[in-house]
């Protein structure tokens, strides 16, 4: 059986996010006048009653043991894109051949998902555009597109196949 929730508990869920929506909002301000500290207040109370009505989903983590590699594969590959792209775009401009892709995702962790996006999105020269309302497809730019089930095979096996071990 569960409680239910206190008067005090329902106008504020989250007394700490109320304190901190209040000063922000006087920081970005710039005015500690009665009319923005009031205005603070109001949002202070607002702000947390829809954010408690958000469907969080929590990360889980999984083996930490692919984070090292990973790491260095997704360093690795930002430095190397770094070159390519520069050759790609001092280099005439009819070699360079961009395109879009959708990468299937079979990675369902929405924690995972955004690891991935900001890994490819990191990458020069790629660039997440979209996710798919179902979450399986991810729709990537790429600057240079040659094969395009050899770059799905790649972001899968480099990327996703690490973060699944790390995120669930």
């Amino acid at each position: 059986m569960t409680r239910k929730p206190s008067l005090y508990e329902r106008v504020l869920p989250s007394p700490s996010l109320s304190v901190m929506v209040v000063v922000f909002w006087l920081l970005m301000s710039d005015s500690f006048t009665l009319g923005q500290i009031v205005l603070g207040m109001i949002l202070g109370v607002v702000v947390p009653l829809f954010a408690a009505r958000l469907d969080r989903e929590f990360a889980r983590i999984g083996s930490l043991r692919p984070l090292p590699k990973l790491l260095f594969v997704t360093l690795w590959d930002i430095l190397i894109s770094n070159i390519r792209v520069a050759i790609q775009v001092l280099g005439p401009e009819r070699r360079i051949h961009p395109g879009f892709i959708w990468l299937p995702l079979d990675i369902a962790n929405i924690h995972g998902i955004a690891a991935l996006t900001s890994m490819i999105t990191l990458t020069p020269g790629t660039v997440s555009a979209a996710l798919s309302d179902d979450r399986r497809y991810l729709l990537v730019h790429v600057l240079h597109l040659d094969d395009p089930d050899e770059l799905i095979r790649q972001i899968k096996s480099r990327y996703e196949a690490p973060l699944m071990e790390i995120f669930p």
